[in-house]
């Protein structure tokens, strides 16, 4: 019985499935209307987000200092152990499972639910946790910025029931429902609903928007650095200089040692969030016009601009406000603050400024949303498809997308982001995004050992050294995490095993044709 848990599907047979018109029902399958450049906005679109304008300053404030440029650094190279990992098993098996898909050919059906399952968690409640930053970017843009008066009613609508909202007396009280946060889903499912090549037009927009805001930032800070904010330890020069001498901080009631090396690791811990989302291209494999070749260059080419954009975005704002006051929930408006007053412009100069770079904020945050929730009907697809899960294999005779797949997303995602706190479920994303890594850098060395003559158009290099780096690095990552936050883990993979026991080991289409 527990050897049956591990039958595995031929590699073989996965590439013939992706290409094969049939296996949706109806004769319907994806359309394959992206390129290499729609792939590489897409992996902007879904990095460049809630990780940046919010983890840089706490990460910079309690752990790294101006040291967090390191750590952005440190984190770009953990992503690309399983980047190239992604790339290679991307361009060999370019079916829209993803991690699924490949831990299925590589460790066996049980894995694979695990991953899958495991994948469900990164995607929907990494969409919902995003959705709850979105809304606070926009209740700030329209309170803060625009200066609009909202009433108490509508402030209750702005937070979840198990957050306090400030009415416009003073008082706090708990929310009824984070009512932005829910419409911004729906809408988003209601675009991937139409159809890929319509969603793809759409995150090119914001993705364009949200770059032009983030070099604009860049641009105007950098004129206006300090660099003596960067001199962590006076007795030191050059690099060394970026990195505060080890010290003792008191946060949340509790002490800690924090800054020096140690620090920068630590840091490179916590912003590692920031770079989630480049591995969802890998679930696109079945759109792509070329997948063998435009699916590597969309994973590595996202990860090193977003890993330069980040470099720089803290270089800007650690020479632009003093790192010790960066420990807030809005940092990059921090240092627009700053820029503005170094710059001395007049008050409309400032609003104006300051406008476009939340709204630049929202935007950043909408794209994420978009890809977060692509790849989550993707994955539920490829799940059904195999007979784990129900429905979720239907495929729309017009539009060509996962219609009921993209529907129960949608609905999944509005109503926890309206209800769920975000502090709730932001650790579980990264937990979870952690441990599809390392089974697709686990994998790597499996698969090229049983499937060697598999042709592959993209070969990780120096393969034997990166993906057991990329399986050590994240597992270090996962190590940092809370106890909690394993706890949580645990119980959501218990409740996925119970829907495996229950239900998929006896739908499984893989065990049905071994049977006949």
């Amino acid at each position: 019985m527990m050897l049956k848990l591990f039958i595995r599907k031929d590699v073989r047979q996965l590439i013939e499935d992706a290409a094969d018109p049939t296996r949706s029902e109806g004769g319907h399958r994806f359309k394959r209307t992206l390129g290499a450049f729609n792939l590489i906005m897409l992996g902007i679109g879904g990095i460049i987000g809630a990780g940046v304008f919010s983890l840089t300053g706490t990460a910079a404030a309690y752990y790294a200092g101006p040291g967090i440029v390191f750590s952005f650094m440190i984190g770009g190279v953990l992503c690309a152990f399983a980047g190239l990992c992604y790339a290679e098993m991307a361009a060999m098996v370019p079916v829209s499972g993803s991690a699924y898909a490949y831990s299925y050919a590589t460790m066996g059906e049980f894995v694979a639910w695990i991953i899958g399952w495991d994948l469900i968690l990164e995607y929907a409640f990494g969409a919902v946790t995003v959705c709850a930053s979105w809304s606070g970017y926009l209740f700030s843009l329209v309170v803060k910025t625009l200066g609009v008066k909202l009433s108490d009613r509508m402030i209750l609508f702005s937070k979840g029931p198990w957050e306090l909202v400030t009415l416009n007396d003073g008082s706090q009280t708990f929310g009824y429902w984070n009512a932005p946060a829910s419409m911004i889903a729906i809408v988003l499912a209601g675009i991937l609903y139409r159809g890929m090549a319509e969603s793809s037009w759409f995150n090119n927009f914001i993705v364009f928007l949200k770059i032009t805001i983030v070099l604009l930032f860049i641009g105007l800070g950098w004129a206006v650095v300090d660099s003596h904010l960067w001199v962590g330890d006076s007795s030191v020069s050059g690099l060394a200089s970026f990195v505060p001498p080890q010290a003792i901080l008191m946060r949340n009631g509790k002490q800690f040692m924090s800054f020096g090396w140690p620090g920068v690791l630590t840091g490179a811990g916590v912003v590692f969030f920031s770079y989630v989302g480049f591995d969802a291209i890998s679930t696109t494999a079945q759109e792509c016009k070329n997948p063998k070749r435009d699916l590597p260059i969309g994973i590595i080419t996202s990860l090193l601009v977003c890993t330069l954009l980040y470099v720089f975005v803290a270089l800007v704002i650690t020479g632009v406000v003093p790192y010790q006051q960066l420990g807030v929930a809005d940092p990059v408006a921090v240092g627009v603050d700053h820029i503005v007053a170094l710059r001395g412009w007049k008050p409309l100069a400032q609003k104006v400024f300051t406008f476009f770079m939340k709204f630049g904020a929202l935007a950043g945050l909408t794209s994420v949303i978009l890809v977060l929730m692509m790849a989550q009907t993707r994955i539920f697809y490829s799940m059904a498809k195999d007979g784990l899960l129900p429905w979720f294999g239907l495929m729309h005779k017009k539009y060509s997308t996962p219609h009921v797949a993209t529907i129960f997303a949608g609905m999944m995602v509005g109503i926890c982001s309206g209800f769920i706190p975000m502090s709730l479920v932001g650790e579980l994303v990264s937990i979870g995004t952690l441990l599809a890594f390392v089974l697709v850098c686990a994998g790597i060395p499996i698969l090229r050992i049983k499937f060697p003559d598999v042709p592959r158009p993209f070969k990780t290099p120096l393969y034997f050294l990166v993906a057991p780096m990329g399986v050590v690095s994240c597992l270090w990552v996962m190590s940092g995490l809370p106890l909690d936050t394993w706890m949580r883990l645990l119980i959501w993979l218990l409740v996925g095993l119970i829907i495996y026991f229950g239900y998929g080991i006896k739908k499984s289409k893989l065990r049905s044709s071994l049977k006949d």
